[in-house]
């Protein structure tokens, strides 16, 4: 979390890349065990290539699935939302066809959502891991203002 970071939540940490390198490891202690035939080069290819394919997965939940809160904006993925805009956060219900922050057509799965009625009178639909960690930290920011 960045100094000017007052809540964060990362969908994946770059340490998903070593899933695949760490399962050709196992791969390849598993056959200086077993005794039998050796297969060095394949087991680093395995392990590349497995981190090759991870590799853009993990970009892409980093890039649109990270909420941030900082003193002046709440970013959802690539989305960022003026906290002045922000009326209320408390009791909003959800109307249908809410618009979800962050560019997406519903709630991220595994999100929970966070209604949030705008100074326009329009209700758009944040979201998070832990709503109220997000709830708390948009109260404490846009309290502290």
């Amino acid at each position: 979390m960045s100094d000017e970071d007052r809540y964060r939540e990362q969908a994946v940490s770059w340490l998903a890349l070593i899933w695949g390198p760490v399962f050709a490891l196992v791969g390849y202690l598993t056959e200086l065990i077993g005794g039998g035939p050796r297969h060095g080069l394949t087991w680093i290819g395995v392990g590349l290539g497995l981190a090759l394919i991870t590799l853009p997965w993990a970009y892409a939940r980093r890039r649109y699935l990270t909420v941030r809160v900082t003193r002046l904006e709440l970013w959802q993925g690539r989305e960022a939302l003026p906290l002045g805009q922000i009326k209320e956060l408390d009791d909003v219900g959800t109307p249908v066809g809410a618009r979800v922050l962050g560019g997406g057509w519903t709630v991220p799965r595994k999100y929970d959502e966070l209604p949030i009625r705008l100074e326009d009178g329009t209700v758009v639909l944040a979201w998070a891991k832990d709503v109220e960690a997000l709830r708390d930290a948009l109260n404490e920011v846009r309290g502290s203002s």
